[in-house]
């Protein structure tokens, strides 16, 4: 038998954390063996997590090496300015749930983007790379992957590739000075300087480059000056066995994940408001469920059209229950940033809906990453930001389908998006990159 290659994965999401970032790398973990290649991940021993779910732990694979160091972060002195409570977690997006962002919160902010380049986790860099390399020696490898945000664990990699030569893959989750909420950092010149140094040496010492969508490609390949192939999320076909089936009990769109401030589009209020005025059995049933943390301005604009009633906000479930519940949805919403960006946006959930087969509700740009998927996999319908009238029709469509029993998904293609299908993807690409790698 062939021995397996072996492929170092720093990232700072793992399980039991969770969050968008632990998917990933979790997914690609369980399907590398399959391809011939045995994942090693290095983490860390006690993150700020956004919260706690062992039952995703069931996934990793058994025997597999884990590497868990401590980290230290400077999120006490942040909850102190802002007044959060020691315990409280810190909500990544700006999401802030409780209040409107005061002075405090922007003053934390600048000195988040300020102070702590590339992030709040620089201080885990020299350790990690003192530990790594001495481990390293002791245990070869065959590559390295660094996932980010957090960019630290990029300049991790880099250190690591200059004193080791190992081939190297940066996958970016999401890009760097290109992400939406970087002008709401507040940096200085100086800080902007640094971040955009930091961000070019990274993309040109990576032997390879992954990101999620063309759009981020398009970003990053102006930076790095070659390509970056594209892998998006993608689903993972064992989440999706044995969910209930939709009941036809309420008209219901569900949005699972973070709910932030420029996700919370007064369209599509407006919209529901009209309908629920205008359509007799509407009030009655329709059901709006947020699934996870929610952005206190979100409540505001439900509570201007009077949809607080027809609300219900769930607490962040572990993820097998949040998926038993969003399969039980009329309809999928999928509101993307309204930012520069958002061409480029193609979030995980997007491919988790793929997975329950539910129609997806997307606004977002027309000629969008996320807008192609859906018309590629026929799983839904997108509007633009401020297309009422067309949020409108689609809606009410939904709704006389619903009425009448047949609302149904009819997505095809989805399978391309598969995790099993995608992890054949990346091991071309490590492959390829242990082939011709780039020597420091």
């Amino acid at each position: 038998m062939t021995e397996k290659k072996r492929v170092l994965i720093i990232t700072y999401y793992w399980p039991p954390g969770t969050g968008a970032g632990v998917f990933r790398w979790l997914k690609f973990s369980k399907y590398l063996r399959d391809y011939g290649w045995e994942p090693v991940v290095y983490t860390p021993e006690n993150p700020e997590a956004q919260g706690t779910d062992h039952t995703l732990e069931e996934d990793i694979p058994e025997g597999m090496t884990i590497i868990r160091r401590p980290i230290r972060e400077p999120y006490g002195i942040y909850k102190a300015l802002t007044g959060r409570r020691k315990e409280e977690k810190i909500q990544s997006g700006f999401l802030s749930e409780g209040r409107k962002p005061g002075r405090a919160d922007k003053a934390a902010a600048w000195i988040r983007g300020n102070f702590f380049i590339p992030d709040a986790r620089k201080y885990w860099i020299r350790p990690s790379v003192t530990f790594l390399a001495q481990w390293l020696k002791e245990n070869p490898v065959d590559a390295i992957v660094s996932t980010g945000p957090p960019h630290s664990m990029h300049m991790i990699a880099l250190e690591l590739k200059k004193q080791t030569g190992l081939p190297w893959l940066a996958d970016f989750r999401d890009p760097w000075t290109q992400i939406d909420f970087y002008d709401k950092l507040m940096l200085t010149g100086m800080a902007d300087k640094k971040h955009r140094k930091l961000e070019k040496q990274v993309l040109q010492a990576a032997d390879s480059i992954i990101t999620v969508s063309r759009g981020c490609a398009i970003g990053l390949e102006e930076i790095a000056q070659k390509p970056v192939d594209v892998i998006s999320n993608g689903f993972d076909p064992d989440d999706f066995r044995k969910l209930p089936p939709f009941s036809h009990n309420r008209f219901s769109l569900t949005h699972m994940g973070s709910m932030n401030a420029d996700r919370n589009h007064e369209v599509l209020w407006q919209v529901l408001s009209r309908l629920r005025d205008n359509l007799a059995s509407f009030p009655h049933d329709l059901r709006l469920r947020f699934i996870g943390k929610t952005d206190f301005s979100v409540k505001e604009h439900l509570k201007k059209y009077n949809l607080l009633s027809h609300s219900e906000f769930i607490a962040p479930l572990p993820h097998k229950k949040a998926l038993e519940k969003a399969a039980d949805s009329a309809v999928l919403l999928l509101p993307l940033n309204n930012t520069p960006n958002a061409a480029g946006i193609t979030t995980g959930k997007l491919f988790e809906y793929l997975g329950l087969q539910r129609p997806i509700l997307c606004i977002g740009p027309p000629g969008g990453d996320a807008a192609h998927i859906i018309r590629e996999t026929q799983s839904g319908h997108n509007v633009d930001f401020d297309d009422q009238e067309g949020l409108k029709d689609i809606l009410l469509s939904w709704y006389e389908l619903f009425l009448k029993g047949k609302l149904q998904a009819n997505a095809t293609h989805a399978e391309q998006y598969s995790k099993i299908r995608q992890t054949a993807q990346l091991v071309s690409i490590l492959d390829q990159a242990i082939e011709n790698p780039n020597r420091p």
